[in-house]
């Protein structure tokens, strides 16, 4: 697969990996007082942004935006479960799997021609 083809995944996967700590990272420390919680998801969705939007912006050459968003949700999806389970320590159940499953049949249609 051409790097043209591989660079926008490889960048939306990293911007998952800081938007999951941004949205979600903060639910470890739930006694934080909610307002510097804010203020730090802030910051950390800026590196964020600074892999989300070349991936769209370069990967608009190769790939639909329909498309992008597609692939953009189901490493969103990976990217989740796998926090889930590591960092928050609460592994998704069969009812998880199965309704991600079929947000990824959804994308996969997306690329049908």
């Amino acid at each position: 697969m051409p790097i043209e083809r591989l660079l926008p995944i490889a960048l939306l996967l990293g911007s998952n990996v800081f938007m999951t700590f941004a949205w979600y990272g903060h639910l470890k420390y739930k006694t934080s007082p909610l307002l510097p919680v804010i203020f730090v998801s802030w910051g950390i969705a800026l590196f964020e942004y600074t892999l989300m939007v070349p991936a769209n912006r370069w990967g608009s050459a190769v790939y639909s935006a329909p498309q992008l968003k597609g692939m953009q949700e189901v490493i969103t999806l990976l990217v989740f479960a796998g926090f889930s389970a590591w960092y928050l320590g609460e592994p998704l159940k069969w009812n998880h799997w199965a309704g991600f499953a079929l947000i990824a049949v959804a994308a996969w249609l997306i690329f049908l021609e």
